[in-house]
């Protein structure tokens, strides 16, 4: 019953500022309890009631968008205790499009991304369980498990005929988010690839840049965001802000004056003006669009690649007074020119379609990375 009154207070709450009215509203909460006894009284198996709540619930949440999420308290308790290092997982940021569980990104150097999953991948399968129709929660959870223990995936791949399997080696993801280098023959560009924006991210690129520099041939910096699912905004902010004197990076608007705010960068280039190529894919997502999208609107830097992911919203965690929680959407993000990058994206100053799976610095098999260094020699 609990849960009854929470959902019509949700379904209510969500509906109140809308043109429906009351009689609307209560017909409609009506007709959801007529649903329920007829699912109770006639179908063909025995349904567990708490579990149809908790489908009807979640199913509010991901009919707004593909972020916002329900929780079960079990679910919500191993989120929380993800770090703990007791369970492993495979390294992939996934999203829901249409009710099916999309890879956003691998990330480098883990179980996903060496067995060969790829950005817009669709996994209709985990081990035995078909994904449509489940939550993206209930997604990850079939994905996690003991480190050491294998999964397997099936996937469907644009334009490859028959579904490809893969058997995945669950391991502790530890990412190190940022490698740095000089490439190109003369040994005159700074090549930096950030794989994620985690908490320490913005210490580890500054010192790669700093190391850079002192390098006095270094004449420009390569970006590498290429499969980046980005992460914690204010990483995003802060490696921004390395590259720019002025202007604003980023802005949020949410229904909260709380959540709408706008972002500016300090005073101080790091790399004094030097050019910028910033390389972008379909796996950048998030943070990642946040620095390719401030950059290109202050043409601070030429983006190269392909179009990035269209992930420009903000996610809070909101704990349940039954010891589980909910992933809501609360504001969106724009780039400095009013732009959205929600299912848009970053669309790239010069469009460079990826080659192969592979990004191997200065190998003919990275083509995105040798047209950026094409780019400065020309």
């Amino acid at each position: 019953m609990k849960k009854i009154v929470f959902l019509i207070v949700l379904i209510f709450s969500l509906k109140s500022t809308s043109v429906f009215s009351k009689n609307d509203l209560y017909e409609k909460i009506d007709l959801f309890g007529e649903v329920l006894e007829n699912i109770k009284k006639d179908y063909v198996d025995d349904v567990n009631q708490a579990e149809i709540m908790d489908s009807a619930i979640n199913g509010v949440l991901q009919s707004l968008d593909p972020y916002s999420a329900y929780m079960s308290p079990e679910l919500f308790n191993e989120m929380q205790t993800d770090t703990s290092g007791e369970f492993g997982g495979l390294g992939i940021e996934i999203g829901m499009e249409a009710g099916v569980v999309k890879v956003i990104s691998p990330i480098d150097d883990t179980p996903a991304e060496k067995a060969g999953i790829k950005p817009g991948d669709y996994i209709v399968k985990i081990g035995n369980e078909q994904v449509q129709g489940k939550s993206l929660m209930e997604a990850v959870k079939l994905m996690r498990g003991p480190v050491g223990t294998s999964i397997d995936l099936t996937v469907r791949r644009k334009n490859v005929k028959k579904p490809l399997k893969f058997k995945i080696t669950r391991k502790i993801i530890e990412v190190q988010s940022v490698n740095s280098k000089i490439i190109s023959e003369e040994k005159n560009i700074g090549y930096i690839r950030l794989k994620s924006f985690n908490e320490n991210s913005d210490n580890q690129f500054l010192k790669s840049i700093k190391k850079l520099e002192k390098n006095l041939k270094i004449k420009g910096y390569v970006i590498d965001l290429r499969n980046n699912p980005g992460g914690l905004l204010a990483q995003a902010i802060n490696i921004t802000d390395f590259f720019l004197d002025d202007g604003e990076i980023v802005s949020t608007k949410g229904r909260k004056i709380s959540e709408t705010r706008k972002f500016f960068a300090r005073k101080g280039d790091e790399i004094k003006g030097k050019p910028i190529v910033v390389l972008i894919n379909n796996g950048s997502a998030s943070a990642s669009e946040i620095f390719a999208g401030a950059l290109k609107d202050h043409k601070r830097a030429i983006i190269l690649g392909e179009n990035s992911y269209g992930k420009g919203s903000v996610q809070s965690i909101i704990p349940l007074r039954n010891g589980g929680g909910m992933r809501l959407t609360i504001s969106k993000y724009y780039l400095p020119s009013g732009k959205s990058i929600s299912e848009v994206g970053v669309i790239p100053d010069i469009l460079v379609e990826e080659v192969g799976s592979d990004f191997e610095i200065n190998s003919e098999k990275d083509n995105q990375l040798n047209y950026a260094i094409k780019l400065f020699n020309s």
